[in-house]
């Protein structure tokens, strides 16, 4: 089944009091104190609000319900060749904790696309983030492809991720892989943060050259894994 890409922010096809009229009782229930006590949260504590409250709503979607430190970003970016990357693309970007970071560093003609399916995640970017270079879209990483090319490029340099690959829904996160592995161009890498080695396995099928890391100051301490594109990788 073809999926289809929003490449612009903006509401959901049905509001959420649509959807959730479509549930069973009790998940409506479920679903509306979800919302509720998300709401609040973010209106009491701002951009971590925000966050939180994705990972309320979207529990399976988010790594963790504390955005990464910044001794994470620093160490996941470092073997970045910033002068060579023209387009830097990361999946999960939550309320940006790496989009800034990565545009501090990258050339001022590069492009920055980040892809999420949460549209509260999509909407906060897009009003706190006015960078040209920076791109929000709604959409699933499962179709990268699509969306790197509507945006005038043929691949990606590197791209980042903080998906947690273990919870994804079953052949997601193959696809995912599969899909990162033809995007990127050779040389470029797929960056990945987890608290886990699951994402690893992932990558080992597409990825030949994996770099290892572990960052002991975030919570929760997490693994950090670089795969490099080769021509010796096995076909994707």
């Amino acid at each position: 089944m073809r999926r289809s890409v929003v490449i612009e922010a903006g509401p959901p096809p049905i509001g959420r009091s649509s959807w959730v009229s479509l549930l069973p009782i009790d998940q409506s229930v479920a679903a509306i104190r979800r919302t509720t006590v998300g709401q609040r949260l973010s209106r009491l504590f701002g951009q971590w609000g925000v966050f939180f409250r994705g990972f309320v709503e979207q529990p399976r979607m988010v790594g963790s319900i504390i955005p990464s430190s910044r001794f994470t970003v620093a160490k996941m970016l470092a073997p970045v060749d910033w002068n060579a990357c023209e387009l830097f693309v990361e999946y999960g970007p939550g309320v940006g904790t790496f989009c800034q970071p990565v545009l501090d560093r990258l050339r001022r003609d590069g492009t920055l696309i980040v892809i999420d399916t949460n549209p509260l995640y999509i909407d906060y970017l897009k009003h706190t983030i006015g960078d040209s270079r920076f791109h929000a879209v709604l959409g699933s990483a499962e179709d990268v492809e699509t969306i790197v090319k509507a945006h005038g490029f043929e691949q990606a340099d590197y791209v980042l991720s903080g998906l947690p690959f273990s919870t994804l829904p079953a052949g997601v996160g193959p696809a995912i892989a599969a899909a990162t592995h033809r995007v990127i161009r050779p040389g470029g890498a797929f960056l990945v943060y987890q608290f886990s080695s699951a994402a690893r396995d992932f990558m080992a099928k597409h990825f030949r050259h994996i770099d290892s890391g572990f960052e002991l100051l975030n919570i929760l301490p997490c693994q950090l894994f670089w795969g490099w594109k080769r021509a010796d990788d096995p076909a994707a």
